[in-house]
Order: C-alpha cells, then sequence, then structure tokens
C-alpha cells in the first residue's frame, strides 16, 4: 500500500518532476538574514530592511525625529505656505505631546521656529 499524497504533495512532487524549481535564483545559497540564530522577528526585519521602513517609534521619540528631519521633509515643498503648514503641524503635535501624557521617555522637544525653517528653505532653493 503506498502512502497518501495530498493534492498539493502531488502538484509540488509534479512541478519537481517537470524541473520547475532547478535554477532558482538564490538557489544553493543560504537565505539572508539567517545566520545560525534563532530569532522570531526575522522575517518582520527582513520585511522592514526590504522596503526601507523605519521602525515604529514612541510618540516623544518620532516627534524629536520629525525635529531632527524637518529640513529634509520640506526641501522638495513647492511653496512657502506649504513649508508654514508643515512646521506648524509639527509644533501643534509638540504642544499636544506637552498637555497629555504620550507613549515613550519624557523628553522635553522645543517647538520649531517657523520663519527660520522658511528661511533656511529659501537659502536652499536659492531665493534669497
Amino acid at each position: 500500500m503506498s502512502p497518501f499524497e495530498s493534492w498539493i504533495d502531488r502538484q509540488i512532487r509534479e512541478a519537481q518532476e517537470r524541473g520547475k524549481f532547478d535554477n532558482l535564483p538564490g538557489a544553493g545559497k543560504p537565505i539572508k538574514g539567517l545566520n545560525g540564530r534563532v530569532d522570531e522577528n526575522w522575517w518582520v526585519k527582513g520585511l522592514m530592511e526590504r522596503e526601507n521602513l523605519k521602525p515604529v517609534l514612541p510618540t516623544s521619540l518620532s516627534l524629536r525625529r520629525e525635529v531632527e528631519d524637518l529640513t529634509t521633509t520640506v526641501a522638495d515643498v513647492r511653496t512657502e505656505q506649504h513649508v508654514r503648514e508643515i512646521v506648524e503641524d509639527l509644533n501643534e503635535r509638540i504642544r499636544d505631546s506637552r498637555r497629555r501624557k504620550v507613549d515613550g521617555p519624557v523628553l522635553f522637544i522645543k517647538t520649531v521656529d517657523v520663519d527660520a525653517v522658511v528661511q533656511h528653505w529659501r537659502t536652499e532653493r536659492g531665493d534669497h
């Protein structure tokens, strides 16, 4: 009596017999990211690396990062009004984080000088 072969097992076996799995990219090479350590989140880390995703940060750290990245954020913005809106939105979220307890470490984050950001944006664009 032969062992039971499920439909999917049969599909795989037949594909192997037809050579469908021969010469696949990466065949015979180690799987990137698997270096012998057991990590239950290996797939999440791989996805974040492949998709160039930033890790989710607590609110306080996220706001701090936004302040640090602000010049890059507004670099490609076309209008001064839009630059002002971006900075004012960030400042409102900073003020809101002070009014209520947010997740993450307790940090005092200063609001951003809108006019200074606009001036830097103009200078970078060549609009003196």
